[in-house]
């Protein structure tokens, strides 16, 4: 685990919390079931939670908690409805095709707790859609990695990385999808053997919720996370024009 989580966000109905990388947001198989993100903060609040949505283990960011079973159920269905909006940072190996895009490829179960991009026609594709634009590019010696906000319509497992991966911008790191597990200076052509990212490269930026007898969404945003900032310092530093 890369840091530990903080508050977000907090009233009578919801808590919101930055969730670190590498830590499950319910308890996982084989494993010791109070080392997930709910149990954690649940014990040390002293309050019960409720799961409303999940993040992958590798990826940080906004993680909304209801705190009573009527708000469970008044955020299980906006969700279900598709009336939350989620917007992710993802640093990827390339930039996307196009600085603004939607894909709509269907995907479909995979082995291992995979996904994968379906055949056209092919029985059991999940309809998906994610909404990509571009935010940075860099040209570097060995790469030319980007950052780019995804934003999915649909809320598929693993959309964003399936779906970012389908157009050839997979994400830098993201050993589960073909990539390393980690990211260093060499990699990228750069001097010296320095590890800039040994995480998944995708955040949890920003969450949108409607909220009953308000005049507007609830809006929470996480800020990247140190490890992800340094990464991108490092991105620039390397891009910048030499005076």
């Amino acid at each position: 685990m890369s840091a530990t989580w903080s508050v977000l966000h907090e009233d009578e109905r919801l808590l919101a919390v930055a969730k670190p990388a590498g830590l499950v947001v319910v308890p996982a198989r084989r494993e010791e079931p109070d080392a997930c993100l709910r149990r954690v903060v649940e014990r040390e609040r002293g309050e019960p939670l409720w799961v409303v949505h999940r993040l992958d283990r590798d990826t940080s960011g906004v993680v909304v908690f209801a705190r009573d079973a009527g708000t469970h159920r008044a955020l299980s269905l906006a969700f279900e409805r598709h009336e939350v909006r989620k917007t992710y940072l993802a640093i990827v190996r390339a930039p996307p095709p196009a600085a603004h895009g939607v894909i709509d490829t269907p995907l479909h179960t995979a082995r291992k707790g995979k996904m994968r991009p379906a055949a056209p026609g092919e029985a059991g594709a999940l309809a998906s859609s994610t909404e990509v634009d571009l935010v940075r590019a860099w040209r570097l010696p060995l790469a030319c990695p980007a950052l780019v906000e995804a934003r999915p319509r649909t809320g598929r497992q693993h959309q964003v990385r399936v779906h970012l991966r389908s157009i050839g911008s997979p994400l830098l790191v993201d050993p589960l999808y073909g990539g390393a597990s980690r990211v260093t200076a060499a990699d990228l052509g750069l001097s010296g053997d320095e590890v800039l990212c040994a995480r998944l490269t995708l955040h949890a930026l920003r969450i949108e919720l409607p909220v009953p007898g308000a005049p507007a969404p609830l809006r929470i945003e996480a800020p990247p996370p140190e490890d992800l900032r340094a990464l991108l310092a490092a991105l620039d530093a390397a891009d910048a024009p030499e005076s």
